[in-house]
């Protein structure tokens, strides 16, 4: 459904260049909320995307390669986005990477790349968009977390303890800007069939010997519920009720989208 809740508006989303983080900027897009993209990927194929977003949603797009380990770099994109757009109004906080490993056996370098990107990126990006959202008292920040941000799995201790994090850094920054026009909430997605998720599907099938299908049903079996893969763009939709005024005093919120994994 197309609007224009957020015409004129700039969103930034970290990740957005495939999976969840382009599932939700392009529903940002259909709001009318000019997009910064940031991820890794092919460069015609980053270019497509951004071509493909104008002309269905009639906005203005732009592209940051930041890497989102790199403080300096995350500096960088944060500035390239007011010098193209004027400002920072929604900021989406879901670049993400992820290694399984049990404790003993995880890389230390893993680990530490794990926390810079998973955690760490959230807090520069939020630092240097809160003084312009506080000045024009209206700001949305939505950091992507996930159901290991409130439950635990077991060989996941980087991803658990950067996502767990990020519940807690949500909540302060809520508290911080309780007094404005700015919010802050985490979204807490289970299964989504991201290109990274159907890797590990992919895996299982070969390892078990199962056919893809039985493969997606054997991982989500095993801890969601309703059986069924949460999609990008209902991630998406709920980002936007997020950016909505009807969500403005939903604050410091972990919203968990998981098919009932938390409920068990």
């Amino acid at each position: 459904m197309q609007g224009t809740m957020l015409k004129g508006k700039t969103a930034l989303v970290t990740g957005s260049t495939s999976g969840i983080g382009l599932g939700i900027a392009r529903k940002f897009a259909a709001q009318g909320a000019n997009i910064v993209l940031n991820g890794f990927g092919d460069q015609q194929e980053i270019e497509k995307l951004q071509a493909d977003m104008r002309a269905e949603f009639g906005v203005q797009t732009a592209y940051h390669g930041a890497d989102m380990s790199k403080p300096a770099d995350i500096e960088a994109m944060m500035h390239f986005a007011v010098d193209k757009f004027g400002a920072v109004d929604v900021l989406v906080n879901n670049a993400g990477i992820q290694h399984v490993a049990n404790i003993e056996d995880f890389p230390a370098e893993k680990w530490d790349a794990i926390i810079a990107i998973n955690l760490s990126s959230a807090f520069h990006t939020t630092r240097l968009a809160l003084p312009s959202m506080k000045a024009k008292n209206w700001g949305r920040i939505i950091n992507i977390a996930s159901v290991h941000g409130l439950v635990g799995s077991a060989q996941k201790s980087a991803y658990v303890a950067a996502k767990h994090g990020i519940v807690g850094f949500t909540k302060v920054t809520a508290l911080e800007t309780a007094h404005s026009g700015v919010t802050c909430n985490a979204i807490c997605p289970g299964w989504v069939l991201t290109p990274l998720v159907q890797q590990q599907v992919d895996a299982r099938a070969a390892q078990q010997g199962l056919s893809n299908d039985d493969a997606k049903k054997s991982l989500l079996s095993e801890k969601q519920p309703s059986g069924d893969f949460v999609t990008p763009e209902q991630l998406g939709d709920l980002a936007v009720f997020l950016s909505s005024d009807a969500a403005s005093q939903v604050r410091g919120v972990a919203w968990n989208m998981d098919g009932g994994w938390v409920a068990q």
